[in-house]
Parts: structure tokens; C-alpha cells; sequence
């Protein structure tokens, strides 16, 4: 018999923690947005570069021992970097052979994590790069606490750092695309030929978009290691994309704020079928939850299209 455990929803630690990895893929699908929404690039390697900030960030910290921070910042130069690497060659081919390039980068990339042991720590997991950040967290919540301000659970003070982040990217992301350099963007994703054809060299604004998705990937990744405080390769899985894909469908094409609220809505319903208590087995249970997940969009779809925010002329996109 289908029964649903009411007990979590009224847990304030259920709902930090939907707010937390809401944030995560909030930021990752600010550069999916980036890309399918505003530039019309199809970018299904964003995991791929959420690896390498990641790892970067982790590996400067634990085996080379810099600073957290100093560590970040060059974690986003690394993701940058690999994406200027990345769309350089490929960026020239066609919409689905980019596609299934960058797809096969963030395998390789994957891999290679699991397989570099020595330095990644492989499917055993690397750990103790986030001391600084336990540091910070703790003089935050006795900041809050000092302040009268009850500090439910530990996550408390990654919560409002992580949405503080996630605003302020979501509105200098739509800032952006409102500036001349946005314009061209959207001119390439409806009609790359005749944006090429007004001077506007379009190879490089499109490996601009990459790059910039990937530092957003980046400071997903970060927000990801910090909540689950040890890296392993698993966690960087495709469906990572896939899910950062539902999300920018879910908000809406070309609307940024559509994705505050589509990270929320899916991650909410994501975790909320955690407590659906069914007779099976537990792999059968987690199918159950994709598929409810999935009746959910697919409901969505029908009857609207566009998303929660978006504009029925965003969808057609062109090649």
C-alpha cells in the first residue's frame, strides 16, 4: 500500500537541506541557462567542469596546502581554462556532435578522477579540504546566535551563504544578458549566420558563454563539497546534467529567475519522495520516486511548454 511519512516535512533539517542542494543546482543551471537558454549551445559537460573546480579546489587545499579561498579562485580559472580547451575544437561542429562531445568529456573526466587515486583519493573519496569553512560556519552561527537568531542545524550557515551566492549570480547572469555582449549572444542562438554576417565573431563569444558557465559549475562544485564533505567521482554523474537540464526547463528558457524556482520546486519534490513507503525493495522504491518525478513534467509539459517563467518564443531555438 502507498503511504507518505509526514514526520520529515515539519523537520527543520529536511528543509535546509532541500535548500542547500537547491542552491547547488540552482548555480550549476545559471550556466546551463547561459548556454541553452541565452546562447543556444547545448552544453551537456557542465558535471564535467563541477569536477574539475571541485577536485582543483580540493586538491590545492589537502596536497598542496593553500588557502580555501585562494584555492577557489583558482579552481574557477582551472574550470575556465578546461572550457576554452574544450569549445575551441568542438564549438565548430554541429549542435548534437557538441553535444555528444562535451557529454564525453565529462566522462573522461569522471573516470579519470576515479582512476588518479594518488591525487583524487578515487572511489575511496578525498577529504579535509573544508577546515577553513567549518571554521567560518561556526563563527557564523555564533554571529546569528548572538544576534537572537535560533541557528536550527549545523547546514544553517551554508543555507544563506549558498543563496546569498545564488542571488547574487542570478541577477549579474541577467544583468548580463542585457548588456550588448548578451544581445549577441541571443543574435547567435537565433541566427549564428547572420550574426556572423554583421562582423561579430561568434566562435569566440560562444567559448565566452562556456567559460563563464564553467565557473558557475565551479562554485556549484564548492557548494557540493562543502555540504558533503568528501569528493568522490560518483557524485558528478551525467544525471547531475540532466537534472541542471530539468531545472532550466522546469524555471523556463532564458529566464534566471525561473531557475531559483525550478532548483527549488524539483529538488523539493526529489526529496519529498524519499518518504514514499511502499512494500519493495529499495532499488524499486528509488525508480518509483524518478517516476513520479517524471508524471510531474511530463504534466508540466502539456500544459505549459515554456516552463514556470518563460516565453513560448524561447523555445524555438535554432541551429
Amino acid at each position: 500500500m502507498l503511504a507518505i511519512s509526514l514526520d520529515a516535512f515539519g523537520n527543520w533539517d529536511f528543509w535546509i537541506g532541500v535548500l542547500v542542494l537547491a542552491a547547488t543546482y540552482a548555480i550549476f543551471a545559471l550556466g546551463l541557462q547561459l548556454n541553452v537558454g541565452t546562447t543556444g549551445i547545448m552544453n551537456f559537460g557542465q558535471a564535467g567542469f563541477m569536477a574539475i573546480g571541485a577536485y582543483s579546489m580540493a586538491i590545492l587545499v589537502v596536497r598542496e596546502g593553500w588557502s580555501l579561498w585562494w584555492a577557489m579562485a583558482a579552481a574557477i580559472a582551472i574550470s575556465m581554462v578546461a572550457a576554452v580547451l574544450v569549445g575551441l575544437p568542438s564549438l565548430r561542429l554541429r549542435t548534437d556532435y557538441f553535444a555528444i562531445t562535451t557529454l564525453g568529456f565529462a566522462e573522461i573526466v569522471r573516470y579519470m578522477a576515479d582512476e588518479q587515486r594518488e591525487l583524487t583519493g578515487g572511489n575511496q573519496g578525498l577529504l579535509g579540504y573544508n577546515s577553513e569553512w567549518f571554521s567560518l560556519s561556526i563563527r557564523l552561527e555564533s554571529w546569528l546566535g548572538g544576534h537572537g537568531l535560533d541557528v536550527p542545524s549545523f547546514l544553517f550557515p551554508l543555507a544563506l551563504v549558498s543563496w546569498a551566492l545564488v542571488l547574487v549570480l542570478a541577477l549579474l547572469c541577467a544583468l548580463l544578458v542585457r548588456t550588448p555582449w548578451g544581445r549577441v549572444l541571443r543574435a547567435i542562438r537565433e541566427d549564428e549566420d547572420g550574426a556572423r554576417a554583421l562582423g561579430k565573431n561568434t566562435l569566440v563569444y560562444k567559448i565566452q558563454s562556456l567559460a563563464l558557465a564553467a565557473a558557475l559549475a565551479a562554485i556549484a562544485g564548492f557548494v557540493l563539497a562543502m555540504n558533503l564533505t568528501l569528493l568522490i567521482p560518483d557524485q558528478f554523474d551525467p544525471v547531475f546534467t540532466i537534472f541542471g537540464y530539468v531545472i532550466v526547463i522546469l524555471g523556463g528558457l532564458g529566464s534566471y529567475f525561473g531557475v531559483l524556482v525550478g532548483s527549488v520546486a524539483l529538488i523539493a519534490l526529489l526529496e519529498a519522495t524519499r518518504y514514499v513507503e511502499l512494500p519493495l525493495a529499495s532499488d524499486k522504491v528509488a525508480a518509483i520516486r524518478f517516476i513520479i518525478v517524471g508524471g510531474v513534467l511530463m504534466l508540466l509539459m502539456a500544459f505549459r511548454p515554456q516552463g514556470l517563467f518563460g516565453k513560448r518564443e524561447e523555445m524555438l531555438l535554432r541551429d
